[in-house]
């Protein structure tokens, strides 16, 4: 079964708040990380949670400029070892309105949400061939086999999203809270949205974050959650 990190994005340019999003980092438990900040003198006035293995992030925000980019795990041919570079640059670019490099050989396969007032598209690199679209109206979901409607996890967040009522964030996240926190799926199956799992005899991967961000003109949302080790209800901080 594939583990990965999933981004679901809902562009409704008729709203007030046109880009709402959920984003759920995946990774080794035991990778160290620190929560959203300030993190990067290279990158002022970004936002977002550091990797400190290799000093990027999964998910950065330009509060400014109403941005926010995400970076998931792809599929495909792995970068050569020599002169691979990290995944978590990419977000601080698209964040940034920095173009991406025009030659992506030293990046493993990757997927890149860019996210504003005006739409979101997605980079996709399978460490052959470089693809760009824009991602439609309404809600999509992003999972490390890419805009992927009948993968478990993407196909069940999606059914719910469009059900549901699409929440207004100045007054709070609504039923995307209990959706965020995994509510009602056990972690172990296929269509959790958070998950754990244990390689071996304490090799322990799953959910380590979760972000709800909203992007509109009057308004920046951005709390964070660390995904606590037993199922129950996340504990937001609010970042902005």
């Amino acid at each position: 079964m594939a583990i990965m990190c999933t981004v679901a994005v809902s562009f409704e340019p008729s709203f007030p708040v046109p880009l709402l999003a959920l984003a759920v980092r995946d990774e080794l438990l035991m990778r160290p990380w620190e929560a959203p900040g300030a993190h990067w003198p290279r990158h002022p006035g970004l936002l977002g949670g550091i990797d400190l293995v290799a000093g990027g992030t999964w998910l950065a925000v330009d509060p400014a400029a109403r941005r926010a980019a995400f970076v998931l795990n792809g599929r495909g041919q792995l970068a050569p070892e020599h002169g691979r570079r990290s995944r978590g640059e990419l977000p601080l670019l698209a964040a940034s309105g920095a173009p991406l490099p025009a030659d992506l050989a030293a990046f493993d396969p990757f997927y890149l949400v860019t996210a504003g007032l005006t739409g979101a598209s997605m980079v996709s690199w399978d460490g052959a061939e470089r693809d760009e679209t824009a991602l439609p109206e309404g809600v999509t979901v992003v999972v490390n086999s890419g805009a992927d409607p009948a993968e478990p996890r993407a196909a069940r967040l999606l059914a719910a999203l469009r059900a549901g009522v699409r929440p207004d964030p100045a007054g709070g996240w609504g039923d995307w809270l209990g959706l965020a926190a995994g509510q009602g799926v056990a972690r172990e199956d296929d269509a959790a949205l958070i998950l754990r799992r244990t390689f071996g005899d304490d090799l322990r991967y799953g959910s380590s974050s979760v972000t709800l961000l909203a992007l509109g003109p009057d308004l920046v949302r951005y709390d964070f959650a660390a995904v606590p080790d037993e199922p129950g209800p996340l504990v937001l901080t609010r970042v902005l």
